[in-house]
């Protein structure tokens, strides 16, 4: 068994016409979106233009692309490997659009993916590197739609009113719930032309939208797929399906697309989420459930200040000087009540896990030295 980057050695020559689009491929885009297309990808003001993907390696800023440095390896790998063979090769990219605004709490980032069988696939990135990214993904705890889902929605409409083909729509992380959000609320025409969604690893819905009906309307088309150990898809997992995947390593590492285990053409299946993290996903959407709107926005807004507290602008930041960020959180978290330093403590725990930073056992050290505090 491999990883996305062995399905690419393997299947790289066949174009999508010999060989249609598989769930791995559609991880291999997910992953795309994530790179910092920024002045090499033509944005949505110019309408209609294009770039090949092979044409990017030759640009002298091409190291530009691989500006996130927690996954540039990996990065660079699977731009090597899409480049090496004809089914990614002649990829063309265009109606990229990439912002981060403090003001209204929002990172949005989409690029559109041009295949040589005549379909298109609207890739979503997920929660970037940024903090404000983060803010916005705590935020779906308590407002729907948050500025991202509203942003998804128009550029569907915009691109696929620029294009006349089938439509593949995906995302990994918040990605995915924004290409679910944007299948279920685009113009009836639009979503007539999408084949499937993806959603790898993405949060769900809070239970009011999809009481709603619209969600209907696409679930038979809907692919979520989770890791064994899911924290970021199980939020708010109510009714929709979803099917399990293995992966090569640990824990919430598991969110990491380049872990996910793939033989031959598709992506290995596990039973079902690890039991524990089930529970602790469940007691954990129980509990957000339980607040009403003014407690969710009180404990959003607190978390988001203790992770400020770090004083990083970003994940990087965040996970290089760890011991900073880590104490200036704990100095935070002690002017909380008990009961939700307890919270913050647990999804703090989880984002350092996620960001890749080696100290979760430290941190579980400071919040056992913390409990006698929380009998006063």
């Amino acid at each position: 068994m491999g990883t996305v980057l062995d399905y690419l050695k393997e299947y790289g020559d066949l174009s999508f016409r010999e060989k249609p689009m598989t769930e791995v491929d559609s991880l291999a885009l997910c992953q795309l979106s994530y790179l910092k297309f920024d002045g090499l990808v033509p944005g949505m003001e110019e309408e209609g233009e294009t770039v090949a993907l092979k044409s990017l390696a030759e640009r002298p800023d091409y190291d530009k692309l691989f500006g996130d440095t927690r996954y540039e390896k990996a990065n660079r790998a699977l731009m090597q490997g899409m480049l090496s063979g004809k089914r990614f090769g002649d990829l063309k990219l265009g109606n990229y659009v990439n912002q981060v605004e403090k003001q209204c709490e929002m990172q949005f980032s989409a690029v559109t993916c041009l295949l040589d069988d005549g379909t298109a696939y609207v890739a979503y990135r997920g929660t970037d590197e940024s903090i404000v990214g983060w803010k916005e993904d705590f935020n779906m705890a308590f407002l729907t739609p948050v500025p991202g889902q509203e942003h998804s929605v128009a550029y569907l409409n915009r691109v696929a009113g620029s294009l006349d083909c089938p439509l593949y729509v995906g995302g990994h992380s918040k990605g995915g719930n924004l290409a679910v959000y944007s299948a279920m609320k685009c113009s009836p025409q639009v979503q007539e032309r999408i084949r499937k969604v993806y959603s790898l690893d993405g949060p769900g819905f809070r239970p009011e939208v999809l009481r709603a009906g619209e969600y209907e309307r696409i679930a038979g088309r809907v692919v979520k797929i989770l890791p064994h150990s899911s924290l970021v898809g199980m939020l708010f997992e109510q009714d929709m399906r979803f099917e399990v995947v293995e992966s090569k390593t640990f824990g919430l590492a598991q969110h990491d697309l380049y872990t996910w285990r793939v033989k031959e053409d598709h992506l290995v299946r596990a039973d079902d989420i690890y039991q524990r993290r089930k529970q602790m996903d469940h007691a954990l959407n129980q509990w957000i459930l339980s607040l009403d709107e003014e407690q969710l926005h009180t404990f959003v807004d607190t978390l988001y200040q203790v992770v400020s507290a770090s004083q990083a602008e970003d994940l990087i930041e965040f996970r290089a000087d760890w011991k900073k960020s880590m104490d200036g959180m704990l100095a935070a978290i002690r002017k909380v009540d008990p009961k939700t330093r307890q919270v913050l403590k647990e999804i703090i725990a989880a984002l350092f896990e996620i960001a890749g930073a080696q100290m979760r056992p430290e941190f579980n050290r400071d919040q056992h030295r913390d409990r006698p505090e929380t009998g006063r």
